[in-house]
């Protein structure tokens, strides 16, 4: 179920927010909602070039099977 919420925007930001929605035939509030959708998946997930080095990182995976194995034989503590 979709939210409605409140957002206070300065004249001069409304302005660019709405010229830019415009230009994609876009209700601003549809505009919004997809550019914050864009600046998550951005900020949150590895891109295919990063996963490859990742995958790639020979020392990395070994460390990784390792913390995965001893967090599964319950060896170690959690560092907070």
């Amino acid at each position: 179920m979709s939210k409605t919420i409140t957002l206070r925007l300065s004249e001069e930001n409304y302005e660019v927010y709405r010229k830019l929605a415009d230009r994609e035939n876009r209700p601003i509030s549809n505009f919004i909602e997809t550019a914050v959708k864009k600046f998550i998946e951005h900020n949150m997930y590895v891109d295919e070039f990063e996963m490859d080095e990742i995958r790639n990182n020979n020392e990395l995976n070994k460390s990784l099977k390792r913390g995965i194995a001893n967090m599964k034989s319950k060896k170690g503590r959690l560092v907070e």
